[in-house]
């Protein structure tokens, strides 16, 4: 079976429309003023678990739907394509980054007090790794938890918290050892602990809808049982999570891609210019192909890379580079994808009410977030041994 073949099998045919179907009925229509709200409701996370897609491609023995890694990307796909956003994506999934660690540890009083609750949409998690002093250089992280007694003391503070505003807690990695990668541990801090505050919710270009946070930690108590796996060993908790959000990223960088094509299609067949629809201007149709041939690029690459997520070990240094290639081949193809469309739609692309303008802004995350496209390239010469 091709790769092809496997994200169109009748079982996720029918998924994809039914995600489509309520995307265009739950989602796309109060949008522009989530946007405007600058979060997304909380009764949006209870909806989508009802409606069954919240969940899909995690463990039915976690809480989660079942399913795999190309059914989560059908997910992203549809929604995409039926007019949500990745910063949408990035709100309404952030337990896509906040629980992993977590299943994977495989502590059953941690799963059954912040996994499952968070995939029945009715707790909000995040991930608190970023701090003010440095983003991808995650060994130097500075926020430190010192052991006293029954809990871990936190002092400390970290910035660009997806979802951080809304979240019930946090996957947080905190120092607990010496200097460097071995000194990190990850600790679930609630949101409730005394000493813990949101410092700041962030303004940002784009992903309006999608809620960030500077997060202050004032000698905060943390339990020591909300300690994920071993003390000293959260380095390589996040970095075996990696391959599974610069993937996830990456589709919704070739979802936006799509979706940002059709969109100027579209508008390029019912917009005239001169007595002639603006399609039939040999200029417009090259953008169109060249878009068409960047998106269906990133789309097979980054399709390959899943495929073969499945059965490699997340620490294979060859599907870490497959993940890093997908990732910084589909963020330029949505750079370029949403830059021609703006230029298709004119002046209508630089209004905010057009959602092409949403995805412009949107897009510009996306070779940051994960690994910055440098960092990625940097990583990808060495596993390549440049």
């Amino acid at each position: 079976m091709t790769t092809t073949d496997l994200f169109e099998t009748p079982e996720r045919q029918a998924l994809r429309s039914a995600v489509e179907q309520f995307t265009t009925r739950e989602i796309a229509p109060h949008l522009p003023q989530w946007e405007d709200d600058g979060e997304l409701p909380r009764e949006l996370h209870a909806a989508t678990a009802k409606a069954g897609f919240l969940a899909v491609g995690y463990p039915e023995e976690v809480g989660g739907a079942g399913g795999d890694a190309v059914d989560a990307c059908v997910v992203t796909e549809a929604m995409l394509a039926a007019g949500g956003s990745t910063g949408l994506q990035a709100s309404l999934f952030t337990h896509s980054i906040a629980l992993p660690h977590i299943i994977d540890a495989g502590d059953t009083r941690l799963v059954d007090a912040y996994v499952r609750p968070t995939l029945a949409g009715d707790t909000i998690g995040s991930l608190g790794v970023t701090e003010p002093s440095g983003g991808s250089d995650v060994a130097n992280i500075r926020t430190r938890a010192v052991r006293d007694g029954d809990h871990y003391v936190v002092n400390g503070a970290k910035t660009f918290i997806t979802s951080g505003v809304r979240a019930d807690f946090v996957t947080t990695a905190v120092r607990t050892g010496g200097e460097g990668h071995a000194g990190i541990s990850l600790l679930v801090i609630d949101k409730d602990s005394p000493g813990f505050t949101v410092s700041r919710s962030l303004r940002k270009m784009g992903w309006h809808c999608s809620d960030t946070a500077e997060l202050a930690f004032d000698d905060v108590r943390v339990p020591v049982e909300n300690l994920v796996g071993e003390e000293n060993g959260g380095f390589y908790l996040v970095m075996q999570q990696f391959v599974g959000e610069r993937l996830g990223l990456a589709v919704q960088a070739y979802g936006t891609a799509q979706r940002a094509l059709d969109l100027a299609v579209a508008y390029a067949r019912e917009r005239d210019t001169f007595g002639k629809p603006l399609i039939a201007r040999q200029v417009i149709r090259h953008k169109l192909v060249e878009m068409h041939a960047r998106t269906s690029a990133a789309r097979a690459l980054t399709r390959q890379a899943l495929v073969r997520s499945l059965e490699t070990p997340k620490t294979d240094p060859s599907l870490i580079l497959d993940a890093v290639t997908a990732k910084n081949v589909a963020v330029a193809a949505v750079e370029h994808v949403v830059h021609e469309a703006v230029q298709v739609f004119g002046g209508m692309g630089y209004m905010r009410e057009s959602e092409i303008d949403r995805h412009y802004r949107d897009a510009r995350i996306l070779g940051i977030g994960g690994g910055a496209t440098e960092v990625m390239k940097d990583l990808s010469a060495k596993l390549l041994g440049y």
